[in-house]
């Protein structure tokens, strides 16, 4: 094949002595593998665990070698690894696998590059696009290209050529996606992607560029409002609830029509969270009536999302009439977002309102219910009396503390918020930084050096926040660390002490666990609401799928809640808190396979690469912007049903393990 000088030179570079002479690693005959009988899954083969050590470790020197590999297993599986790495050091050594003789090893080379996203690719990437050989191919590297470019070398996304416009189009629109996602777009940009949504491209196409309007931050699509309205019409759901999402950025009062026909009679709940959520305060007159419907949507997620619209865009309502609305009102997540609109709204009535909440505080027995009602008097600082007490009240369930903290930061963050209480609050933030609940303190300590609240003046030592610190043990109290270190620097004025995650990911890859574990493992989660059966990628995150079995087989999972329901987006779980704050002994390094976020897909929360641990979610749709940022570790293969209808306080009874 014939290359440009330019990249003649590159992929030269790149195959240099200095990089792979004496690395060339044993072929798999010099292997140790276990017996054929006991391969349930590939990592009986010796060098795949070593790759995959290798990776776990961070060791991207020791997995450069395995890029020459005759082998092309070998070859894929290094190159998945330093996805997982990221290390802008392995960028020219995986180039020339772009022209690999084996398909998978030439996408999982795409994948690694867009993973490590150094702009020195981008030339490569572009050549390789117009030649790749099938459109699988041809996805790979444009997605990857769209997570290299930078503003200057954007248009290569789609820059001319005599290929037919449909056989480029998926690639295009996911590439213009993953360029969007960084905040990285243009007007042609904008408009190629609005061309991508007609409907004679193909679905994948139109999935991509509906992603890319939706998602890409601070856009102005006022001009191709009637583009959007005609997609919302599309027959695939996805495309329907992207579209409408990016209606939201059309500065037009017509707009309001398709979101709220779109939110009554859309079959797919989804698309109405999706419509809901778009529609602006500037809307508030023509869409009310249909949101006030939508509290009582047979989904709960739309019933949540049109309580939620009230809450941050009612105007000129008073206070007692969605107090009124919320003792209609069965589901208490509902009917406690009301709560908070009428405490917000406020009105004559504001006092009676608070004793309404206030009393149904008294008689919640549930935990989340109490916490959100605590939510919601946070919308009043004549609440705050109130409010500490609960927060601090001997035991009680962590998750009450937890919003009650959240409460108390939200008042003061009020304008209404009495000057005279300052001193006080202060005080309540060293109560609660000494108080060694790690989800109160990090809330208190994110509050002190909130520079809006101007609190280093009130408490400029930050000794008690160093001792709480010190208190703290890793790596199970990572996220509560890292926020009492960024205050620590800010009341300091220091530089950001960086987190000490290597010292966090220190927990090995249970290699004896891996290989018990079938590569079609499944699993059901017993839960309140039904059963979901998840099937496990051990071959794609052995590290992460180790771990969750044997939390599995000790019962670690009996018992706990799903604590974050987002609709369209999430249900969360597996917190031995309960609040979000929890996490076990030891966390895992982040493993970043060639897998997608699609509806049902199962990735481990974290604070960041390289701090996973027990808790997982499962996302209700498609959500490619989390794509190679969080673990996936499994795939909902029955039950999705049961997951559209989780909600904050549904419980996982057990999990069983099964063939």
């Amino acid at each position: 094949m014939t290359y440009p000088v330019s990249l003649r030179v590159l992929l030269g570079l790149c195959c240099s002595a200095s990089l792979l002479t004496g690395c060339t690693p044993s072929s798999p005959a010099s292997a140790t593998t276990a017996p054929a009988a006991v391969a349930l899954n590939k990592f009986a083969d010796a060098t795949l665990r070593q790759i995959a050590t290798a990776q776990d470790e961070r060791n991207a020197p020791a997995l450069l070698p395995y890029l020459a590999s005759p082998e092309a297993r070998y070859r894929q599986a290094a190159a998945l690894a330093l996805a997982s790495v990221q290390e802008k050091a392995a960028t020219q050594p995986l180039l020339p696998l772009l022209q690999d003789t084996d398909a998978a090893t030439r996408r999982a080379a795409a994948y690694a590059l867009g993973q490590i996203g150094d702009s020195t690719a981008v030339e490569p990437l572009a050549y390789y696009i117009v030649t790749a050989p099938t459109p699988v191919q041809r996805r790979y590297l444009s997605e990857a290209l769209g997570r290299c470019v930078t503003r200057t070398s954007l248009r290569m996304l789609w820059r001319s050529t005599a290929t037919p416009d449909t056989i480029l189009s998926a690639g295009q629109a996911w590439g213009l996606f993953r360029a969007g996602s960084r905040g990285i777009t243009s007007e042609a940009a904008v408009a190629r992607a609005v061309a991508l949504l007609e409907a004679r491209q193909p679905l994948a196409a139109r999935q991509g560029a509906a992603f890319t309007l939706a998602r890409t931050p601070r856009l102005d699509l006022t001009s191709y409002q009637a583009a959007l309205v005609t997609a919302t019409t599309d027959s695939d759901p996805t495309v329907r609830a992207m579209s409408a999402s990016a209606l939201g950025k059309v500065k037009s009062p017509t707009a309001a029509a398709t979101l709220t026909n779109l939110a009554r009679r859309d079959n797919d709940h989804r698309v109405r969270v999706c419509a809901i959520r778009a529609m602006n305060a500037a809307m508030y007159a023509p869409v009310k009536e249909t949101v006030w419907q939508a509290l009582t949507d047979p989904s709960s997620q739309v019933a949540v999302t049109a309580a939620e619209f009230f809450l941050t865009h009612a105007t000129g309502e008073p206070g007692i009439l969605f107090l009124e609305k919320a003792n209609k009102i069965s589901k208490w997540r509902v009917r406690s977002t009301l709560l908070a609109a009428a405490l917000k709204l406020g009105g004559a009535e504001r006092n009676a309102i608070q004793t309404a909440v206030q009393q149904r505080y008294t008689a919640a027995t549930d935990p989340y219910e109490k916490g959100y009602l605590l939510k919601a008097l946070g919308e009043d600082p004549a609440a705050y009396e109130f409010v500490e007490q609960a927060t601090f009240a001997p035991g009680q369930p962590l998750v009450v503390g937890s919003y009650g903290m959240e409460a108390l930061v939200a008042m003061r963050r009020l304008p209404a918020f009495p000057e005279a209480q300052q001193a006080a609050f202060a005080l309540t933030l060293r109560r609660a930084v000494a108080g060694g609940d790690v989800t109160v303190m990090s809330t208190a300590a994110e509050a002190l050096r909130d520079p809006q609240l101007e609190l280093r003046r009130l408490l400029p030592n930050p000794d008690f926040i160093v001792a709480a610190r010190d208190k703290l043990v890793l790596p199970r109290d990572l996220e509560a660390w890292q926020s009492l270190q960024q205050t620590i620097d800010y009341l300091q004025k220091i530089p950001a002490t960086p987190v000490p995650v290597a010292k966090a990911a220190s927990h090995p890859i249970d290699w004896a666990v891996v290989q018990t574990i079938p590569a079609r493992q499944r699993v059901v989660v017993r839960t309140t609401q039904g059963d979901v059966t998840m099937q496990l990628h051990v071959e794609d995150a052995p590290g992460s799928v180790a771990s969750f079995v044997q939390l599995v087989q000790q019962g670690f999972y009996n018992g706990r809640f799903f604590h974050r329901v987002v609709p369209n987006f999430v249900a969360q779980g597996g917190c031995p808190r309960g609040d979000g704050s929890g996490s076990t002994d030891y966390n895992l390094r982040s493993e970043f396979g060639d897998l997608r976020y699609g509806e049902g897909a199962v990735g481990l929360a974290s604070a960041g690469k390289d701090t996973e641990s027990c808790q997982w979610f499962i996302t209700h749709a498609p959500t490619p912007h989390l794509d190679g940022r969080y673990t996936i570790f499994a795939q909902v293969v029955q039950g999705m049903d049961v997951v559209q209808r989780l909600d904050i306080g549904d419980k996982i009874t057990r999990i069983d393990l099964i063939r």
